[in-house]
């Protein structure tokens, strides 16, 4: 389908999803999420076996788009979080492959969020970070308040969701948020990279390992390691455990087909 608010294309096993609206910091509209939603959950059928995910122009994402709510009705915002940003954070998490993500200058509010929900993220060096919802009297959404003690503790969380400062990227790096930081002409390259390289490991494996790191903080260790003896007496069936073995024994670079 042609896209108005995203850019796509899918090369190398690997569905390269880029947010569209530059001159607006690629804040989001309806038809934004519409759009990325439908992209990303038709990729692994398209033969993705990973998703890039980055902004155009100089912002990653300015969460939503408060020019359409200016003048008019008060919305009811938590019909918006059901029909728009929960189904899409939802979405990214329960694809069977990785997100890499390219944060290439501010992600604010949701647009924060949407990084947080990657599974790994990689940021310019002039990245910004910004719980912006208190700024205009809202609390985190989008999963935020569910990412962020996970993800940097109790305290920082709470000093980002309720100061609503910037953090920068090496800070952000430092408290467990994202993977790496990168330098801003080169985060895109170095991301799709990694991108395309996990398009050609063990897709289910991937897949697994992304689903079971997801679920620990709801299972006691009882409940993981019998999580953990499920999921790798399903992984020991692939073709992929098959083809690791072999290539092992005959000391040769595996080729994983994603089977």
């Amino acid at each position: 389908m042609a896209h108005q608010t995203i850019r796509y294309a899918l090369e190398d096993g690997v569905a390269s999803i880029a947010l569209n609206r530059p001159d607006k910091l690629n804040a989001f509209v309806p038809e934004m999420h519409d759009e990325l939603r439908e992209a990303l959950a038709g990729a692994p059928a398209a033969g993705a076996r990973a998703v890039f995910l980055t902004g155009e122009g100089r912002g990653f994402c300015a969460g939503q788009d408060l020019g359409q709510r200016k003048g008019g009705e008060t919305p009811d915002l938590s019909e918006t979080l059901d029909k728009f940003y929960n189904p899409l954070i939802r979405t990214i998490r329960d694809l069977k492959v990785p997100v890499v993500c390219a944060v290439n200058g501010v992600a604010a509010g949701a647009g924060m969020s949407l990084a947080l929900a990657c599974d790994i993220v990689y940021a310019a060096r002039s990245a910004t970070f910004l719980q912006a919802f208190v700024k205009i009297g809202l609390a985190p959404d989008s999963g935020s308040t569910w990412f962020l003690p996970r993800l940097a503790g109790t305290a920082r969380a709470k000093g980002l969701a309720m100061l609503g400062e910037k953090i920068t990227a090496e800070q952000a790096f430092e408290w467990g948020l994202i993977w790496k930081v990168v330098e801003d002409e080169r985060v895109k390259d170095e991301a799709l990279g990694l991108a395309r390289h996990l398009a050609t490991q063990p897709t289910k494996a991937l897949g697994a390992i992304k689903q079971a790191i997801d679920g620990a903080w709801a299972r006691d260790l009882d409940a993981a390691l019998d999580h953990e003896r499920d999921m790798q007496g399903a992984l020991g069936r692939t073709g992929d455990y098959r083809e690791g073995v072999e290539a092992f024994f005959g000391k040769r670079k595996p080729a994983f087909r994603g089977t």
